[in-house]
């Protein structure tokens, strides 16, 4: 398994030192990374991670919310083949139709994202969980509906949060879902209490393991109650380090 960190995880870092912090991350020992919101800073991202040996398989970008060519055109700047939505808002997740809406422009995005060479996914909150009376969740129900170009990166610690059990979902999503977002904690909404991977509650491994069609596994932080670096390096450690040592 390959492990990248999503940039948002030190986000603070890095606008105090963009290309210190990423330099950082290198010493870890990572050798991806996911930014976000990359296309303001394309060009100074791309050589500190081009300096530092980084490469950036996937980046959070606002698709349904912002000009896409822009965003594509800083993709390719910095190598990254999946763009991934992050953030369709909560209200927007409370009727099939409004799914099946997003789920449509989506389609559309992966339509342009072609013309650029880059493939388009999502990215779920807790809310993208609930159930429908037919027994789907709102996800599953944007998965049915997604052109099978479109790939999902499943947040595991929000998926627990919204009440499922993020290992039952992955079987259920099945090779839809190519990136996993690795977090762990004791799985409530409040983010300052997420700590480093195999800290908290989840049951890792088995979730590593449900993700079949799994490309990079994603370490991510939303916050954190100290130093959130020792958190990342304690979490690419524990992931690195494999099941046995675990």
């Amino acid at each position: 398994m390959t492990y990248s960190i999503q940039l948002y995880t030190v986000r603070k870092a890095l606008d105090a030192d963009l290309t210190g912090t990423i330099k950082r991350i290198a010493d870890i020992g990572f050798q991806l990374v996911e930014p976000y919101n990359f296309v303001a800073t394309a060009d100074e991202l791309g050589a500190a991670l081009r300096e530092n040996g980084l490469k950036a398989p996937s980046g959070h970008a606002p698709l349904l919310r912002a000009d896409q060519d822009e965003i594509f055109a800083a993709a390719q700047k910095l190598g990254i083949e999946t763009v991934i939505d992050p953030h369709v808002p909560e209200e927007r997740w409370k009727t099939i139709e409004d799914i099946e809406a997003t789920a449509d422009l989506l389609n559309a995005a992966a339509i342009k994202g072609t013309e650029y060479g880059i493939t388009v996914g999502y990215h779920n909150h807790w809310w993208e969980v609930e159930t429908f009376p037919d027994g789907r969740t709102g996800l599953e129900v944007l998965a049915d509906h997604l052109d099978p170009a479109v790939v999902l990166e499943l947040d595991t610690y929000w998926a627990a949060v919204g009440g499922q059990d993020p290992v039952a979902l992955l079987g259920r999503l099945g090779n839809r879902v190519r990136l996993i977002h690795i977090k762990d904690g004791p799985v409530n909404s409040d983010p300052s209490t997420q700590l480093a991977v195999g800290d908290g509650v989840l049951p890792i491994w088995d979730i590593v393991d449900a993700a079949k069609g799994l490309e990079v596994g994603v370490i991510e932080l939303d916050d954190f109650h100290g130093e959130m670096l020792d958190a990342v390096t304690d979490s690419y450690r524990y992931l690195a380090a494999g099941r046995v040592a675990a």
